[in-house]
């Protein structure tokens, strides 16, 4: 009886503490958006507590120590602006309330997962340098984001199927520094095709830092970027020279040598002779083409005109600049000027004797008809 008592007792005791105390409140801790998050994106852990309380003062733990304060805590939100990868951890939560010895237990860890985006390789072709007047064509490669990005979908029976999966690119090219350039459109000398960047006809003016970087409306929505440094030379001069000076004459022969600024020496020469509407000079019965110059045999009239010079070769650079236009000029040859001279001099000279001659030539021919009219009066007389 005694024995039944006690146990009715205890059992009463343990309803009445069991009625009076109750479980610590439970707490719930979200990340958004979904881990793994990547670098630079902004990441929101939220902690709700199951409770009627609103006054709760929240406390975050990552791992075994309190959150950075580069962090932000509004109340029961935790913000990380522009993740790192050192945000990577597991992270928990709960809550107090100031003035009692109250708090939430812990929420469960939440594992926080920080990835890198994606690395972007920016190539230029041809090697850098490249020469004024070359086609340069940069290529933009993202590296596979199949580990980057997958889909949880749930099948019948609740077990989760991952599928790797990925959206487009859209490339984004940008020229100068990186903390002040331009975004290039396709224009006259860019053509922006998707990962590939053309300038058609590289200037002095595209000497400078060029990036790309790859966007898209999937996580992650961008790429690093990626630069790579352009330089750009001007192509070896030529000059071009005339023996013997101009003005030649006709009858001469003439040397034109092209001698082209460089340290390669396979260069293939090309002559050209005119104004607008150059013509390429070959070896012909005339003009003989011996690899830096020219030689034109008996000068004439006809080759009086410009004449300019450049070198191609199948190695880069492929080509010099083209030497600057010289005028050949051809006058009568010496021999004919001197027959000229001779000429007018012995005609200069015999002048004052021929006017002799005229003159006595026209007085005995005055004379002589004098005389014969002399003769025809003297005979009508005596009849």
């Amino acid at each position: 009886m005694g024995s039944s008592a006690l146990s009715l007792t205890l059992l009463l005791m343990s309803f009445i503490h069991s009625g009076l105390t109750q479980d610590l409140p439970r707490s719930t801790l979200t990340v958004t958006p979904d881990s793994p998050v990547f670098t630079g994106e902004r990441v929101s852990l939220k902690c709700v507590i199951n409770s009627d309380h609103s006054v709760w003062r929240y406390e975050w733990d990552k791992g075994s120590t309190k959150v950075s304060e580069r962090h932000t805590v509004n109340r029961n939100t935790l913000t990380i602006e522009r993740s790192e990868t050192s945000d990577a951890g597991q992270y928990t939560c709960r809550g107090h309330i100031d003035g009692r010895s109250v708090s939430s237990q812990s929420s469960s860890a939440v594992s926080l997962s920080v990835k890198v985006l994606p690395t972007s390789t920016l190539t230029v072709t041809p090697d850098s340098p490249v020469f004024t007047g070359e086609r340069v064509i940069l290529k933009c490669v993202i590296e596979s984001d199949s580990d980057w990005r997958w889909r949880n979908v749930l099948t019948y029976d609740w077990r989760s199927d991952w599928t790797y999966y990925q959206t487009e690119w859209r490339y984004v090219w940008y020229k100068g520094r990186k903390d002040n350039n331009v975004i290039l459109k396709h224009s006259q000398h860019y053509t922006v095709n998707g990962d590939t960047l053309t300038i058609r006809g590289a200037t002095e003016s595209d000497q400078d830092q060029f990036w790309c970087r790859g966007e898209r409306d999937e996580r992650p929505n961008s790429s690093q970027s990626s630069s790579a440094s352009l330089s750009v030379m001007d192509l070896p001069t030529s000059t071009l020279t005339v023996t013997p000076d101009s003005p030649v004459f006709t009858g001469e022969t003439v040397n034109l040598t092209c001698v082209i600024n460089s340290d390669h020496s396979d260069w293939r020469y090309e002559w050209y002779k005119g104004t607008n509407n150059s013509v390429m000079l070959q070896t012909s019965e005339r003009y003989t083409v011996n690899t830096d110059t020219l030689t034109i045999r008996g000068v004439n009239e006809s080759d009086q005109d410009q004449f300019w010079c450049r070198g191609q070769r199948d190695g880069r650079p492929n080509s010099s600049q083209e030497s600057e236009r010289i005028n050949l000029s051809a006058n009568a040859s010496r021999s004919a000027q001197i027959s000229v001279f001779n000429i007018l001099s012995f005609l200069l000279a015999a002048c004052p004797y021929l006017l002799a001659t005229v003159v006595l030539l026209f007085k005995c021919c005055r004379a002589r008809v004098i005389s014969t009219e002399d003769q025809s009066q003297y005979v009508v007389t005596e009849e």
